[in-house]
């Protein structure tokens, strides 16, 4: 792939990023960076993604870490982004992504932002150090920022 990537594939580990505190400041660094980017590429996500972030939200709250008005706010902010929910048909990527599950021992859930990163030809942007590694096995760029 040469130049920039056309796209960008966000994870649920970064988009919870911006509501939750992360322990490493790199991590903070990355997901400011990235939500400063906004609009400047088209964002993509898997259709998981959304059951991702909301059961995330749906944790901390009864954990009494994040309290229910917040994450409604936080969902209402983050659906207020600019970004495409990958919908074609799960036949067309689902052999891709257990053939990428399996060799980078990933979860089918990671496999799908890999795949569909790598389909598209964009960037990933992760948390997940494990998910970074197999992007980069593969060629496809990490979200680093500017």
């Amino acid at each position: 792939m040469s130049g920039a990537p056309l796209t960008l594939v966000i994870d649920a580990s970064m988009a919870l990023a911006w509501v939750f505190e992360r322990q490493q400041p790199n991590e903070v660094e990355r997901a400011s960076r990235l939500l400063d980017a906004c609009g400047d590429v088209p964002w993509w996500v898997p259709g998981l993604w959304h059951l991702e972030v909301a059961n995330a939200l749906l944790v901390a709250e009864r954990r009494s870490v994040l309290p229910q008005a917040n994450s409604d706010l936080f969902l209402a902010r983050l659906y207020s982004l600019p970004f495409h929910t990958d919908a074609g048909p799960p036949q067309d990527r689902g052999a891709r992504q257990l053939a990428l599950a399996r060799t980078h021992g990933l979860s089918s859930y990671d496999a799908s932002y890999l795949e569909l990163a790598q389909r598209l030809e964009g960037s990933l942007a992760s948390l997940d150090r494990q998910l970074n590694r197999a992007a980069a096995a593969i060629g496809v760029p990490l979200f680093a920022g500017a």
